[in-house]
């Protein structure tokens, strides 16, 4: 029969043995660093509430820090980085961040690739997208974690654009894809740090922004700078994706790869209707800047020019003309299905 006292004394005897045992440590907590395309003001939106959301649920298991525009790197150099480890994550597009994969070019804006934001999900998730972007960065060392859609891209410029000919000399802030697209209209493209852009709009460095819609340029500080918002777009969604080091990731358990994934999922759902919203808010209620179009007719040159320009660059490689042809396929279902997937 037990007594109180040997119960004791076999308890003390428990203690002693417990405080004499080696400390078993808890795993340290896993952090990442991560760095995004986007400056203070637009990360606020475009990214921070993801982050925020998966550390909280994360907690004592995984940290990912976040650092903005040309932070840790410039944005041309984030591919680098990441594959050599320098850094653990990107949020970017493919063209900006410069990556060496056969996919770079529609990476952004890709011209009249999508009309709408919910193009860009379909298209990956749909049409074969993910699996070709997954074999693309798998070959370098990096993980595409997923795509989504953000802004259209419309002009913003401090003369107003009416005509294409109005676009004729201007030195325009874009993407290289689309700045290489636009120079058979007389565009003059111009590559400046993100953090440069409203300065050299003031002192007449720049005459204008093809980056985003209207939403980012109130966000960000461009509507200031700038007097005129061209309505007709080269792009109706930038594409863009979360990366990371392809070993990093592996090291990952798979409760957090999962965690990863939902949460940056709701960062592309959270811009599908922040960005829609948006747009269509700031077109009626903006006071910064005044909207003007190009006739249909004279637009439809440049969608034409999409076209050629498409085929231009399916003639490069075999991976890029099977990226043009499910284009090509999506938008001539889209069209065949009509309203409200395509109004013309």
């Amino acid at each position: 029969m037990t007594t109180r006292r040997k119960f004791l004394a076999g308890a003390g005897v428990a203690g002693a043995a417990a405080l004499a045992a080696p400390a078993v440590h808890a795993q340290s907590k896993i952090k990442w660093r991560m760095q995004t395309y986007a400056g203070p003001a637009l990360a606020e939106h475009v990214i921070k509430p993801a982050i925020d959301s998966f550390n909280k649920i994360a907690g004592d298991q995984m940290e990912i820090e976040l650092y903005f525009a040309d932070q840790l790197v410039p944005t041309s150099e984030l591919f680098r980085a990441m594959q050599s480890g320098t850094i653990d994550a990107v949020q970017s597009d493919d063209d900006s961040m410069a990556s060496p994969t056969e996919v770079t070019v529609f990476g952004g804006y890709f011209p009249f690739a999508s009309r709408y934001s919910l193009d860009v999900p379909v298209l990956f998730n749909q049409y074969g997208l993910n699996e070709i972007w997954d074999a693309e960065y798998s070959k370098v060392g990096v993980k595409h974690i997923s795509a989504g859609s953000w802004d259209p891209c419309h002009f913003a410029t401090k003369d107003p654009i009416r005509s294409l000919a109005d676009l004729k000399g201007k030195r325009v802030f874009t993407f290289p894809t689309a700045g290489r697209f636009l120079t058979q209209f007389g565009v003059v493209p111009v590559t400046l740090p993100w953090e440069d852009i409203e300065v050299a709009v003031q002192t007449g460095e720049l005459d204008g922004i093809a980056w985003s819609g209207i939403t980012e340029d109130y966000t960000v500080g461009w509507a200031d700078v700038t007097n005129y918002f061209l309505t007709n777009n080269i792009s109706g969604a930038w594409a863009g994706s979360f990366f990371a080091n392809m070993d990093r990731w592996n090291e990952l358990p798979d409760n957090l790869k999962e965690l990863v994934k939902v949460t940056f999922d709701s960062s592309h759902y959270y811009r599908q209707w922040w960005y829609w919203g948006g747009e269509a808010s700031l077109r009626v209620n903006g006071t910064k800047m005044e909207l003007t179009s190009i006739p249909d007719k004279e637009w439809e040159q440049v969608e034409q020019a999409a076209v050629k320009f498409w085929d231009e660059i399916a003639s490069e490689s075999e991976t890029k003309a099977k990226v043009v042809e499910i284009f090509k396929k999506y938008n001539a279902d889209m069209v065949k299905a009509g309203r409200p997937y395509r109004y013309s």
